[in-house]
């Protein structure tokens, strides 16, 4: 059964990573995200700090806006799928909806305040995803400027 939930994940990881690469493909980081709810993908998002000069549209919160006005209920029977390890802005986003689960596909580029997370009761499962460390690992060393600016900001 546990593996069964594992082939979930990397299922929807996968839909993650195809918001990472359309980032990629308009300029911007390549970090995605997606919200599912009772196994269906609820909303989509993707990094739009350098498409839209935005300090805010990172991937999860452009994956909850998307959303739309979802009641209470709704985040809190969603899991939220992202690349990369969520930054204290997404996280602080993640408790205030309180959504239970986040699932990441990469924690070791960047590491957001995972055990605040965990001791407010969210659920962290980390993939540890080579194409999710490779594809940011690939901007970085192409835009090593950019991802500097953005970590500046956000450290």
């Amino acid at each position: 059964m546990e593996k069964e939930c594992y082939m979930e994940h990397y299922k929807f990881m996968a839909e993650a990573l195809k918001e990472a690469k359309k980032a990629l493909n308009e300029g911007g980081i390549p970090i995605g995200a997606i919200l599912v709810n009772n196994g269906k993908i609820v909303s989509k998002g993707h990094n739009k700090l350098l498409q839209r000069d935005s300090p805010i549209l990172h991937a999860e919160v452009d994956c909850i806006e998307s959303a739309g006005r979802l009641n209470g209920k709704d985040y809190k029977n969603s899991t939220l799928y992202t690349t990369l390890s969520p930054c204290d802005m997404c996280s602080g986003m993640i408790l205030l909806y309180k959504i239970p689960k986040v699932v990441m596909g990469e924690n070791k580029t960047l590491k957001g305040p995972e055990d605040y997370l965990m001791k407010n009761g969210v659920e962290l499962i980390n993939l540890d995803m080579g194409n999710c460390k490779e594809l940011i690992e690939s901007f970085i060393r192409k835009n090593p400027e950019v991802w500097d600016k953005e970590i500046e900001k956000i450290s």
